[in-house]
């Protein structure tokens, strides 16, 4: 099968998106699929031979962080070229009423194309915006994949109609076979690591949650020490945590096999998100390294834990709580024990594996109510029109 994935944030940056559209893409063609890929990327990236720049992006504030996206006449010039060489049995469009060159792909196209939902939010104003133009876009799905619960909820608010919930895949094995970093990371009874991973100074992150938590751990468990990865200056977490000396290290960003050296060998990780979670693969990660995972109980997270049982839980926001979730799970070892075990029987259904096994049936279901082949279609300047006054609103 040829298969086209539209990717429709910059490959220049590191994200959840990105990350899932490459991995799926390796994944179907190891099965001997012929996936090729369209994303934004700057003329210096290294991409592999079966991934299209869909050109330059620029940074937009979106859902609480800064997506860098495409978008403009040359841009869909560049998609419909990309089709049009590409022959593709298939379409398959992440976050396709974004605006950047999934949305102008879609626009450029019909026959059988899937699009997945990403985003998880309570509240968008450019939602809410475009919503009326991202009608006519819609009905062009032949089927539709959501990655969370949280995620389909969005589309449904916002967008109505509804989707197949198909999670974010992870590779397990690297993870549960990663080795244990003794002198960095490795956590003992006696003297625990307590691990954070995201961008520092991006607030729904929650570094200002964890290092409210801090001074509580260290006064019940002083030998504990903290292991806070990720870039980002965060001055105000790093001032109010220099007096704890090196019971508080910061790693900086650190690489793909240092993360999973360092889930597998910490006592456990913790996730204080405060918002605009849809999934959460860092825990999937994470369990599959078979370290204990506390999380706020965000819907997303609580989700991907099962309520509680592959996890513990505490209340999103509230550094005092997660303190109690941290000091509960390393002295009550019979009980995090119990819940680490239940997430190593669960995690397997994370796995690309599984992940993609679903997907292709997705494609099955697409290819067989299509009523035509992939093919061009016209009518673009309108859309685009359309969507040009919706931003310029907002």
């Amino acid at each position: 099968m040829r298969i086209g994935l539209v990717c429709p944030y910059s490959l220049d940056a590191h994200g959840g998106v990105q990350v899932h559209v490459m991995d799926l893409a390796r994944e179907l063609r190891s099965r001997g699929h012929e996936a090729e890929v369209l994303a934004p990327a700057s003329a210096h990236t290294e991409l592999p031979d079966w991934v299209t720049s869909a050109g330059d992006a620029i940074a937009i504030p979106y859902n609480g962080s800064v997506a860098r996206l495409n978008f403009g006449t040359a841009v869909a010039r560049r998609a419909r070229k990309w089709l049009e060489a590409g022959n593709f049995d298939l379409l398959h469009i992440h976050e396709p009423i974004t605006p950047s060159v999934g949305m102008l792909t879609l626009q450029a196209t019909q026959g059988p194309v899937v699009g997945t939902f990403h985003a998880a939010m309570d509240r968008s104003l450019a939602r809410e915006l475009l919503s009326p133009v991202a009608v006519p876009l819609l009905e062009k799905l032949t089927a539709r994949i959501a990655v969370s619960e949280e995620a389909r909820r969005t589309l449904i608010q916002y967008h109505g109609g509804d989707a197949v919930v198909i999670p974010n895949g992870v590779y397990v094995a690297p993870f549960a076979s990663a080795p244990k970093d003794d002198a960095r990371y490795v956590g003992t009874p006696e003297a625990p690591t307590i691990s954070f991973l995201g961008r520092l100074d991006e607030p729904r992150k929650g570094l200002q949650v964890l290092a409210r938590a801090i001074p509580t751990v260290l006064e019940t468990i002083p030998s504990a020490r903290f292991l806070i990865a990720g870039r980002g200056e965060a001055e105000e977490q790093r001032a109010a945590l220099a007096p704890y000396g090196d019971r508080v290290v910061f790693l900086g960003g650190i690489s793909d096999a240092d993360k999973a050296a360092m889930l597998a060998s910490c006592s456990c990780y913790v996730a204080p998100q405060t918002g605009g979670e849809s999934f959460g693969i860092v825990l999937v990660e994470a369990m599959a390294a078979g370290t204990h995972v506390i999380a706020s109980d965000l819907t997303a997270f609580s989700d991907v834990l099962d309520g509680g049982a592959y996890g513990a839980l505490f209340r999103t926001g509230d550094g005092a709580d997660l303190a109690r979730a941290v000091i509960d799970t390393l002295t009550d070892t019979a009980a995090a024990d119990a819940r680490r075990a239940n997430a190593a029987t669960a995690v397997g259904r994370y796995d690309w594996s599984a992940v993609t096994d679903a997907v292709l049936d997705v494609y099955d279901m697409a290819l067989s109510t299509a009523h035509t082949r992939l093919r061009p279609a016209p009518g673009t300047r309108t859309v685009m029109g359309r969507l040009r006054d919706a931003l310029e609103d907002y």
